[in-house]
């Protein structure tokens, strides 16, 4: 098994429980790990044997674009839409994190981290 890794995909998105969140919006960061069976790209050297990272991206995109009240029901979307759209991956971990959420104290992030096997 091998791994694709995206590390920090940077996204403003409106997701959170507060009205306040809905309307302004906030900065949010992405990772996402996924486990592939990756030995026939590396002998082909073609881009239709292997996971696209830009196809990550782009699913992570769709998702964060989507407004949840949650950080999990947003992680748990990124994984569905993942297995459904590349087949060729078995496993998924992706964290959500909320920069500098409205919580009342001085916090950098809060994160959601959520991991899927076919």
């Amino acid at each position: 098994m091998s791994t694709i890794r995206l590390k920090n995909i940077r996204i403003y998105a409106n997701h959170g429980c507060l009205t306040e969140e809905e309307k302004i919006g906030s900065d949010y960061l992405v990772n996402l790990t996924v486990k592939a069976n990756l030995v026939t790209a590396a002998k082909t050297d073609r881009l239709g044997d292997t996971v696209d990272y830009v196809h990550l991206n782009k699913i992570v995109k769709e998702q964060m674009a989507l407004r949840s009240k949650l950080l999990e029901h947003v992680g748990n979307r990124i994984i569905n839409a993942i297995f459904s759209e590349i087949p060729l991956v078995s496993q998924v971990k992706v964290s959500v994190a909320k920069v500098n959420p409205p919580i009342g104290g001085d916090v950098a992030e809060v994160s959601v981290t959520m991991k899927s096997k076919r």
